[in-house]
């Protein structure tokens, strides 16, 4: 699932529901996240709070402290997969959330991360570090 194709930087897809659940489980490795025109930047001060209402909706927030800084809705039903790049620096990988409909902006939220889903190190989506 994560053989990196060279010519494109792809390494693989996974469906929202899939990467989902993995993110949840590794929000300290989240360095930025956001949507078409906004972006929200990790910090050492910031905590990654991500939660699920019902089965469509997913909320993606950063406090600080008990004050909320940023925050988006993702809906489900609005992602076809979710496609993972190379990051733009050394040791980033991207995670685009791509709309399920063809549209204008095809990307419906996207997430850098520190790290990679990598079956074959054993990433489950309860594997916390």
């Amino acid at each position: 699932m994560c053989a990196k194709d060279t010519h494109e930087g792809l390494y693989s897809t996974l469906s929202f529901g899939d990467f989902w659940e993995w993110v949840m489980a590794h929000p300290d490795c989240i360095l930025r996240a956001g949507i078409q025109n906004s972006v929200i930047y990790d910090d050492e001060d910031y905590h990654w709070h991500l939660a699920q209402d019902g089965p469509e909706i997913f909320l993606v927030q950063v406090i600080r402290g008990k004050r909320l800084v940023g925050e988006f809705v993702v809906y489900s039903d609005s992602v076809a997969y979710v496609q993972t790049l190379a990051g733009e620096q050394e040791g980033e990988v991207l995670f685009e959330a791509l709309a399920a409909e063809e549209s204008a902006t095809p990307l419906v939220c996207f997430f850098v991360m520190s790290h990679g889903f990598d079956v074959e190190r054993g990433d489950s989506p309860h594997r916390v570090h």
